[in-house]
């Protein structure tokens, strides 16, 4: 079994301290630095498998960094941060980053937001047939035949309905931002039309939830976008 190594960026030491205590008792390998410089060095000399980014670093603003290291990476990042304002969260999450969580927080969340991610890898390096079928628990979406399947019956999606499907797949796991949603799917000049996204949205989740018992695919995170959650099969 793969040993994922992480890269923390945290200034405080108390909470650094408790972020790699956390990672060495469950056999994580890390690296641990305290400033923005640092955390775009070890980025591109390390190549970590995760970044754990606090935003309040001294030399520069975590945003920055996320997209200085988006600009030549993909690496996961998952922000930590004490800014719990919707608006904090949103130009993090528009910059690039993966993930959020909001200090002080537990140890068990931070875990689970570590799981979710290495799932996101495993899958995004799986390569092969998962590049041209996407399967999450029932919903199966076939690109190159343009259509999904929730069980054995196809979904009858308008083609906005199915775009937004496949850019939720596409992201399994990760938060996306209204701002980001519209923009992938309908442009720029749409970019603040959270409106008809949530129209649109609600009729894609009415069929992906048809039945009682069906899991619930794509999670509202209120305030920011929505997720498409890794369900079991």
């Amino acid at each position: 079994m793969k040993t994922y190594r992480v890269l923390v960026v945290e200034d405080d030491a108390p909470v650094r301290n408790l972020i790699t205590t956390t990672l060495r008792a469950n056999d994580y390998r890390y690296i641990a630095v305290s400033g923005g410089e640092e955390a775009v060095m070890e980025t591109a000399s390390h190549n970590p498998d995760i970044v754990l980014l606090d935003l309040g670093l001294p030399d520069m603003d975590g945003v920055e960094v996320i997209r200085r290291v988006r600009s030549w990476s993909n690496v996961p990042i998952i922000v930590i941060s004490a800014r719990n304002e919707d608006e904090d969260k949103i130009d993090a999450l528009d910059a690039g980053a993966d993930d959020y969580l909001t200090k002080p927080f537990s140890v068990n969340e931070l875990l689970a937001r570590l799981r979710v991610t290495q799932r996101r890898l495993m899958i995004m390096n799986a390569g092969g047939a998962s590049d041209s079928v996407f399967v999450n628990g029932q919903l199966r979406i076939d690109y190159a035949a343009g259509c999904a399947y929730l069980g054995e019956e196809e979904l009858r999606l308008t083609p906005i309905e199915y775009k937004i499907l496949c850019l939720m797949a596409q992201n399994v796991g990760k938060v996306l931002t209204h701002k980001y949603i519209t923009q992938q799917v309908w442009g720029s000049s749409w970019e603040n039309d959270v409106v008809s996204l949530r129209v649109f949205m609600a009729t894609l989740r009415k069929k992906l939830h048809a039945a009682p018992d069906m899991p619930q695919y794509i999670q509202t995170h209120v305030g920011v976008g929505y997720r498409m959650q890794r369900v079991d099969g």
